[in-house]
């Protein structure tokens, strides 16, 4: 049983890093399941996170973990008005056009985060970053577990609001039947424009909860917005529950592989698992089967 304990310990760090893939795969799953728009931009706004932890650290000495409570509002501003001013004149439009409007969104985000702090890597030191703990033989990084806890937090609040508040109602029935929901006299521009919010105050969370684990750098905006598309399929695009599985099963298959096989083929690991499961399963794990008749 030597090997348990090992397994363990990887097994649980997957999972940790995992949670953060959910966070960010529950925003563009809820994005696509109540506007029908797949947002090419979403990993720009993990980025813009990134910076607005490492800015708010070295200007004001503020940990990254209490900058949620400045990055959350303000990504929710930001997604709010983008949808007002972009988006929000192609709710209507061929798909294509909100494709093409969102990597428009991705391409000067990034840009101006490279015109802003150059391309070099930043990065933030926490006295506690490598700080661990032990839990039933198994050390875990204090850092991971803090941002661990922060998701689940962040998670179960947004579940509390989709299913328990009118407003949550109302993203519902606006997803459901974006015409029905308006004849009962829902908002629905002003639906997605609060789901867009949500959306990307979500990517800014994670974001900054992955601040002080990784190198910031302008463009790597685009690996997260890939593995926020793998995270969505797996668990069937518009899941919210689905996401959340899809993004604990990605960090765990990135975590086993790079630690059982190699650490140069990380990103590659999850890949296979998403081939693998579009080839047996093409509505995603939580996906509803398609009759085709």
């Amino acid at each position: 049983m030597e090997w348990l304990a090992p397994f363990l310990q990887n097994l649980t760090g997957g999972l940790l890093i995992g949670g953060i893939y959910a966070l960010i795969g529950v925003g563009l799953s809820l994005i696509f399941g109540v506007m029908r728009i797949i947002n090419f931009a979403h990993g720009e706004f993990v980025a813009v996170g990134m910076y607005t932890a490492i800015v708010l650290f070295q200007r004001l000495g503020m940990d990254p973990y209490v900058a949620l409570l400045v990055a959350a509002p303000l990504g929710f501003v930001l997604g709010a008005a983008l949808q007002r001013v972009v988006l929000h004149r192609l709710i209507d439009a061929p798909a294509d056009s909100t494709l093409l409007a969102t990597l428009g969104l991705a391409l000067v985000l990034s840009n101006v985060l490279f015109l802003i702090f150059g391309a070099e890597p930043k990065s933030i030191y926490l006295p506690y970053a490598t700080a661990t703990v032990t839990l039933g033989g198994v050390r875990l990084p204090v850092a991971q577990l803090i941002a661990g806890a922060i998701t689940l937090v962040v998670i179960v609040g947004l579940w509390l609001i989709l299913t328990r508040t009118e407003v949550g109602r109302a993203v519902r029935a606006t997803a459901q039947n974006r015409l029905g929901a308006e004849l009962v006299g829902i908002d629905t521009p002003r639906i997605h424009a609060l789901v867009f919010g949500i959306g990307m105050a979500l990517a800014m969370c994670a974001g900054v909860i992955l601040a002080p684990l990784l190198f910031a750098v302008p463009t790597v905006g685009s690996s997260y917005t890939l593995k926020a598309f793998v995270v969505t399929v797996l668990g069937g695009l518009g899941s919210v529950p689905g996401a959340i599985g899809g993004g604990l099963l990605l960090g765990v298959v990135e975590f086993l592989g790079a630690s059982y096989l190699s650490s140069g083929y990380r990103d590659a690991y999850g890949l296979f698992a998403f081939l693998l499961i579009l080839l047996l399963r093409p509505e995603g794990l939580f996906g509803r089967t398609v009759k085709r008749v």
